[in-house]
């Protein structure tokens, strides 16, 4: 029986269009590992689909002062269009928007209210009187409680990094209509996750063959202890609370939608359904969801874990009719240039714009050789160009353009006969039986990476064959050594048609075509000599044209222009601050401290609480460091504070500072001292 598998990878944003890291991430390891499988003969459906919902999508549509349909309408239409040029073999890409995935999300919903699963909490939240709508984060803006800039959102403080709530910020105001909120009481349902710690521990520690940095990741939350979290929100943009629950439970439910990480998994169900609904099988889905021998793989990239790892895996196991995951092979992310992507500073390769200007394969291939498997990767055009030269160019295209030519021009352009084998010979036929296996293995166990440099290795190994038997010596010295030498080389051409088009597929499809190739083949038939002889083949075409090195630099251009825009931006907002004396700056009381402890802060993925001692006094900085240091290894470090600072309460924790931090996007690097200067001494 074949192997039944359900791909998914993450719903993408449908608030902008898709760059490199997303494809290095969630999408192109997912699209080799279905093709593969396509070839194997598994049973394999491939889902993905827009994430349609949630406060981004809002505040783009505010922002271009259209509705969020229209942007979700747009942006889904145009990341469709890209994934297929790209290649992205799904077989259905929904949408969260749908009626079905709506019906879904609510069924699925109301299912656990049913078994008691939700916890309901009343508290206040800040409410908009003019809007009569509560706020979410993100349309609140105020005075940053840690360094005091005035336009903090109330998630996060953009100027210091600092992670908030929208009560922590002082003097509030709504992004809506720009009047002060006041606080209201609002009822939500929380899903208890620290209540089913112990049965996710158990299911995630049967699953040893999953890659480290998912499983660290995991244990560091399981470490922190899993709390409660809220799967409604107070918004008019989303999957609406089943009215009949609401009810049940004496809320109002106008104006609460289900969070958008509540419903947002839930597509993959609902989109199955979707696409078993496009079969004309409309319960097929329930074959790839509910059956105990299918296998439903996620693969996302590494911010998406806890949500994969976790709280899907919460929600699929109480609610009882689902299969858990088999696989999370989640990767790091994609630097570009040696600087993190940026796109709000539209520092990223987007892919619509990369389609209009090199082959999809190019990319495909160069990304498959630099997979952030386990840790973070860069992308630069010159790698770019040098790969799609000296490999793609130089190694495949000129075995497959070599040997068509030679078969087409001395040998009525056909495969010629296979006569006594040497040493050689056979050594070719040993690689071929063995290829697929090995890399099939590769692919099994999501090593995209070595998959891609095997096969490198194998059409490396091709070119070798070639010019060690010099067919343009033998063709008039040894007619029959020359035949047989084009021969098996036409062989491996066909093969690799058939094993270069996980990565490779509209490569694989040209070669197909060249050499008459009609019908796919089973992946454990490239591992045979598959060509009769006689069989035709047509003239050979190149099959990737050299890149210049213009082209190269226009891109980078492209990406050296987008920086010097953000830093332009970044001078004005500099000349726009109001400049200070010295006696201002002789304010700042800025000294050295000693990091005695630090630890995570529940419920704050990127507040650190920081232990110190500033000479003789013991003091607490809350700061929004989690992301880039790792707590322990902060213990004992010297860092530079504004010791003189008005103490704030940041997530029900008292700050008593703000330390120094130089920052470039996402980057971060603590300012320290060099000289063992004693914990006290005075910045001058």
């Amino acid at each position: 029986m074949a192997e039944r598998i359900l791909v998914t990878s993450a719903l993408p944003y449908a608030n902008g269009p898709i760059h490199l890291g997303h494809l290095a991430g969630a999408y192109l390891p997912a699209d080799i590992f279905v093709r593969y499988h396509r070839l194997k003969g598994s049973d394999v459906v491939y889902i993905c689909g827009s994430d349609e919902h949630g406060v981004p999508i809002m505040l783009r549509a505010r922002k271009e002062n259209v509705n969020p349909q229209e942007i979700v309408d747009k942006f889904h239409n145009i990341n469709k269009k890209s994934f297929e040029q790209f290649g992205m073999s799904f077989d259905y890409y929904g949408r969260t928007s749908s009626d079905i995935h709506h019906r879904t999300s609510q069924d699925f919903f109301r299912r656990l209210h049913e078994k008691n699963e939700f916890i309901i909490k009343s508290e206040k939240q800040l409410f908009d009187p003019e809007a009569g709508m509560f706020l979410a984060d993100r349309f609140v803006q105020g005075t940053c409680p840690s360094c005091g800039y005035e336009d903090a959102y109330g998630d996060q403080c953009e100027k210091c990094g600092i992670s908030l709530s929208p009560k922590d910020l002082k003097n509030p105001r709504s992004m809506i209509t720009n009047a002060e909120p006041v606080l209201k009481e609002t009822a939500h349902w929380y899903l208890p996750l620290g209540s089913y710690q112990p049965r996710l521990q158990e299911w995630i520690n049967s699953h040893s063959e999953w890659k480290n940095n998912v499983k660290n990741q995991v244990q560091s939350w399981f470490t922190d202890g899993l709390q409660d979290r809220a799967v409604t929100r107070d918004l008019p943009w989303g999957v609406k609370i089943p009215e009949d629950v609401a009810r049940e439970a004496g809320i109002d439910a106008s104006g609460k939608v289900l969070y958008v990480w509540f419903d947002a998994p839930i597509g993959y169900i609902s989109a199955t359904k979707e696409w078993a609904e496009k079969q004309n099988q409309p319960e097929a889905w329930k074959h790839y969801w509910q059956d105990d021998d299918a296998k439903l793989v996620h693969f996302i990239g590494k911010d998406n874990i806890v949500f994969h790892c976790l709280i899907f895996p919460a929600m699929l196991m109480v609610h009882g009719d689902f299969i858990m995951p088999d696989n999370v092979p989640a990767n790091e992310f994609l630097n570009l240039e040696g600087r993190k992507l940026s796109t709000s500073r539209n520092y990223a390769v987007w892919l619509d714009d990369y389609l209009n200007n090199f082959q999809p394969d190019s990319l495909r291939y160069v990304l498959a050789s630099n997979l952030p498997e386990s840790r973070d990767t860069d992308f630069s055009w010159k790698d770019f160009q040098a790969r799609h030269n000296n490999e793609l160019a130089d190694i495949l295209g000129n075995f497959v353009n070599r040997s068509v030519t030679f078969a087409h021009k001395y040998f009525d352009g056909s495969v010629p006969a296979l006569y006594a084998l040497d040493d050689l010979d056979r050594q070719v036929i040993e690689q071929l039986k063995q290829a697929p296996e090995e890399l099939g293995k590769h692919l099994e166990n999501y090593q995209f990476k070595s998959y891609v440099l095997r096969f490198m290795d194998l059409v490396r190994f091709a070119n070798k064959y070639f010019n060690d038997k010099e067919p343009w010596k033998t063709r008039k010295t040894n007619p029959e050594n020359c035949a047989t030498t084009i021969h098996l080389c036409m062989q491996i051409v066909h093969n690799l048609a058939v094993l270069s088009e996980p990565v490779l597929p509209f490569t694989a499809n040209k070669i197909r075509q060249i050499i008459n190739m009609e019908n796919k083949l089973h992946w454990h038939d490239a591992a045979q000599l598959n060509l009769k002889q006689g069989h035709p083949v047509n003239k050979a075409e190149i099959l990737f044209d050299k890149i210049e090195d213009e082209a190269i630099e226009n891109e980078s251009q492209k990406l050296q222009q987008a920086l010097r825009k953000s830093s332009d931006s970044e001078e004005e907002e500099k000349q726009k601050s109001e400049e200070i004396t010295i006696d201002d700056v002789m304010k700042l009381d800025l000294r050295v401290a000693r990091i005695t402890a630090a630890e995570k802060i529940k419920k704050a993925d990127k507040l650190l609480k920081l232990h110190l001692v500033i000479g003789e006094e013991e003091r607490q900085i809350i700061a929004g460091i989690a992301r880039q240091y790792d707590p322990q290894n902060l213990v004992g470090q010297k860092i530079i504070v504004v010791a003189n600072l008005k103490a704030a309460q940041i997530r029900g924790n008292r700050s008593q500072g703000m330390l120094l931090a130089a920052a470039d996007g996402e980057q971060l690097s603590l300012l320290t001292v060099m000289d063992d200067i004693p914990s006290g001494s005075k910045i001058q």
